[in-house]
């Protein structure tokens, strides 16, 4: 069936999964599963662990996946974190999708999870299709303003080129680039993931195996919905787990 969605919102049941009442549950289970990653349990057993004990569901799961991690890639990610001011004349390489679909999900109203890391994460998936949305072409302008902002010399977005649109996505980058005069290049790339992670300039993603090889990166998607995005629905999930020893 083809994908006939026009935003990359909320899903049916998320008002229901993540409403106020849910929040200090799902807090407490990022805050365990982080417990457990940082003593060598697996993602997977960690996950099922924490889950069957709280009885979360299947996207509630998702959500406490995306959100926790380790003590030792916590401290890792912010040691190699840059601030606001590093990205003044810099180059930025930049994960397309994963920056886009999380700036498309915050303009309509999806639910962006705050991760231990204080990354922004969304809960969308693109299972190797991506289908423009609605919002499409604000989150790459959007982008673009905030990088402007922050005084970025260079833009290089890359994209897998197995998912499908890929290149269509490209033009679309490229030509809004051209409107706005901003110096940007886009590529598509069988593995962009092993690039960005091996490379030794600056790097937007929120990817979390990307980050934990990557040399230096930049918050860019929290900039982005923290600078452009009036009344982001944001879930603060990896708060407790900041807050608190674990």
């Amino acid at each position: 069936m083809p994908d006939s969605r026009k935003h990359r919102g909320q899903h049916p049941s998320d008002a229901k999964l993540f409403g106020k009442s849910q929040v200090p549950k799902l807090q407490q289970a990022v805050k365990d599963v982080s417990w457990l990653l940082s003593r060598g349990y697996s993602g997977k057993s960690s996950l099922k662990l924490v889950g069957d004990r709280y009885r979360l569901q299947a996207r509630q799961r998702l959500a406490i996946a995306r959100s926790s991690c380790s003590r030792q890639a916590a401290s890792r990610r912010r040691l190699h974190a840059l601030p606001e001011e590093a990205m003044k004349d810099n180059i930025l390489y930049i994960d397309g999708f994963n920056l886009l679909i999380t700036v498309e999900s915050s303009l309509s109203g999806g639910f962006i999870l705050e991760g231990v890391d204080g990354c922004y994460r969304d809960m969308a998936s693109i299972h190797g299709s991506y289908k423009r949305v609605m919002e499409t072409e604000a989150a790459i302008t959007l982008s673009g303003k905030a990088m402007e902002a922050l005084a970025v010399r260079q833009a290089i977005w890359l994209l897998d080129r197995p998912v499908s649109n890929s290149g269509r996505l490209k033009q679309m980058i490229l030509e809004i680039a051209g409107k706005n005069n901003w110096d940007w290049e886009a590529a598509l790339h069988y593995n962009p993931d092993n690039l960005l992670a091996g490379q030794p300039a600056p790097i937007a993603t929120s990817d979390s195996v990307i980050l934990d090889g990557a040399a230096q990166w930049f918050n860019l998607a929290r900039f982005v919905v923290g600078k452009h995005v009036t009344g982001a629905l944001i879930l603060p999930l990896g708060q407790l787990a900041k807050n608190a020893p674990f």
